[in-house]
């Protein structure tokens, strides 16, 4: 999970996550699931064909990679702003870890050299809270997202938490995330999440499928 927001240097975003894993490790975080059953749901439920182009935005240390690769998906990128918990993932993965092409980047700053059939986002948007780095990601998703391709967007709900690792975030649920990205994501369905953190925590998660169709 990495955030972008204007009143932070993309040299600080990196530390800050960097530290965040060092610190806890993998299964220290609280976005930290053994296994992504949600994601995993709504690809099946998608029915996102083995050989889509697939890229996991702020992926991090998540295990969507490694499960994804372990069900016959064979064009994986993560994308992540830590460059620790991108070694992280890859160490999970060993010598699998060939098979996915890893970007350290800073969302905001990168521009994507291709287009992917599936973009997925756990716990990244609803760092950006403001109308700026919104409209930029908007315009990724523009850029990075093939016609009649899917969004898969995880963000807090609105009785979700207000920050997260000591930085704000924003709460959505369908409508509102609708709005933000507009004309031509077409918003498929919508589901709720209760996420339990390593400390037992409670989380609430508003998961959203789009379609792009223009």
């Amino acid at each position: 999970m990495a955030s972008d927001g204007p009143a932070v240097s993309n040299e600080t975003r990196e530390e800050h996550w960097n530290s965040v894993y060092e610190q806890r490790g993998t299964a220290g975080v609280s976005w930290y699931q053994p296994t992504p059953e949600m994601s995993l749901a709504l690809i099946k439920r998608l029915a996102v064909p083995t050989d889509a182009g697939i890229i996991d935005i702020g992926g991090g240390a998540s295990r969507l990679a490694a499960s994804l690769l372990a069900r016959g998906f064979d064009d994986l990128t993560v994308l992540d702003v830590s460059a620790r918990a991108l070694e992280l993932s890859q160490a999970q993965l060993g010598p699998d870890a060939r098979k996915v092409q890893w970007l350290q980047e800073d969302l905001l700053s990168w521009s994507p050299s291709r287009t992917y059939d599936l973009w997925h986002d756990r716990a990244v948007f609803h760092f950006l809270i403001d109308p700026a780095s919104q409209q930029r990601y908007v315009e990724l998703l523009r850029a990075g997202v093939a016609l009649d391709g899917h969004v898969i967007l995880g963000t807090f709900a609105l009785d979700g938490p207000e920050e997260c690792s000591g930085l704000p975030v924003a709460r959505y649920d369908g409508a509102t995330l609708g709005t933000v990205l507009g004309t031509g994501f077409v918003l498929i369905d919508e589901w709720q999440e209760k996420h339990r953190t390593p400390t037992g925590a409670i989380q609430p998660f508003t998961w959203t499928a789009f379609k792009r169709e223009m």
